[in-house]
């Protein structure tokens, strides 16, 4: 099988969408099936031949992504050489729409995936009455593709609600061995002066649509009574960060991007995980502090559903409500049995997530898309 992958996002940019491709690329190496990948230029990538990439440049709204300027002629040359199967377009603009493009052109089974939610994202950004007009544009992006895949069921009963078909679900998985409590770190503790204080912890994006006004009423709230035995930690960076920055709490620290073993040991040395984004897809990190054996507190609603139950692996808080999220902060403070209770199913819930099965689901999709699209040609020949 040969698969060419269309995306707007791409390593070394740090976001949900290259976590998940840089282990599906990871995958069709372990498992000797041959791609391309068409992404954006950024200028501190490592090279590889697999890999194409196209000058870009930083997105006005969100300056840790990239725009890009595609060559159509060279993407259709270099195509033609490598033969697809199936082309999968990860996300509907610049470069994605090439992807299209060659597929109607070349008529090849074309797929996609629905990793952000874009039109909700525009409400954060006052630009709600482009809302509609985003909707309108998927709908159309959408319309070519023999699948679209969605990362949760909220995800996509969403989609279907806007007249897109032919969905799929392509969950998420979770590297239970780089996520896991035994990075628990004491020295790094230390070295914070954490040893005696409880740890609340951030990691994502800093950007209006996290919701991340709630988790500074909410740190603003606990300070009130708590400050000298808690602490804040936010992993990530952001437009939002030198806001943020400047109006957090002395007992808030902000670490930019973590990576590696630095990650899993920020996870692992927190107590709790307190995410209030109510506009996910899915929620990667949700998993990642679920494996880390650390409690999680987040939103009920979108993709955060399909992992977290509430009372059991975590605790589900009202959307964009101040008092539902610092109640259940303030319990689980309180409340190390409960804490710990959580933990614990929350790391055994996370412990039946892996990748490998979640890729070998959607390469089962590949097949099943390409030997479709053979049928149907083979049918229009003999008709």
């Amino acid at each position: 099988m040969r698969v060419a992958i269309f995306t707007d996002t791409f390593l070394p940019q740090i976001n949900g969408v290259t976590n998940t491709l840089e282990k599906l690329i990871r995958y069709f190496e372990d498992n000797k099936i041959d791609y391309r990948v068409f992404a954006p230029q950024d200028g501190n990538e490592e090279y590889n031949h697999k890999i194409v990439r196209f000058f870009s440049f930083k997105f006005f709204l969100y300056p840790e992504c990239r725009v890009s300027l595609p060559n159509y002629i060279s993407i259709s040359e270099q195509l033609n050489a490598f033969k697809p199967d199936l082309i999968h377009v990860v996300t509907p603009f610049n470069i994605g729409l090439c992807g299209l493009k060659y597929a109607r052109d070349a008529q090849i089974p074309l797929v996609s995936s629905y990793h952000t939610n874009i039109p909700q994202y525009l409400e954060y950004f006052n630009l709600k009455f482009l809302s509609n007009v985003s909707w309108g544009f998927f709908k159309w992006f959408h319309s070519f593709c023999a699948k679209t895949y969605c990362p949760s069921q909220m995800t996509l009963e969403l989609l279907r609600s806007q007249g897109i078909e032919n969905l799929e679900i392509w969950g998420r998985g979770i590297q239970v061995e780089k996520y896991s409590p035994k990075y628990r770190s004491t020295m790094m503790r230390k070295e914070m002066n954490l040893e005696n204080k409880t740890v609340f912890l951030y990691v994502g994006r800093i950007s209006p649509e996290k919701d991340l006004d709630i988790f500074m009423k909410v740190a603003q709230r606990l300070n009130e009574k708590y400050q000298e035995h808690i602490h804040f930690m936010m992993v990530g960076d952001g437009p939002l960060t030198k806001t943020l920055r400047e109006t957090a709490p002395g007992n808030m620290t902000f670490t930019g991007f973590l990576e590696g073993e630095n990650l899993s040991a920020m996870y692992a040395s927190s107590d709790i995980f307190l995410f209030p984004s109510s506009t996910e897809t899915y929620g990667n990190v949700i998993l990642e502090a679920m494996a880390s054996e650390i409690p999680v507190i987040a939103c009920n609603a979108g993709g955060i559903l399909e992992n977290l139950i509430d009372g059991y692996n975590g605790i589900g808080c009202q959307e964009r409500q101040v008092e539902s999220f610092y109640r259940a902060s303030e319990r689980l403070l309180l409340n190390y049995e409960i804490r710990k209770q959580l933990a614990v199913t929350g790391r055994k819930y996370a412990m039946d997530m892996g990748w490998d099965h979640v890729f070998e689901r959607l390469v089962h999709s590949y097949q099943r898309v390409i030997a479709d699209a053979k049928y149907l040609s083979n049918n229009k020949r003999t008709a």
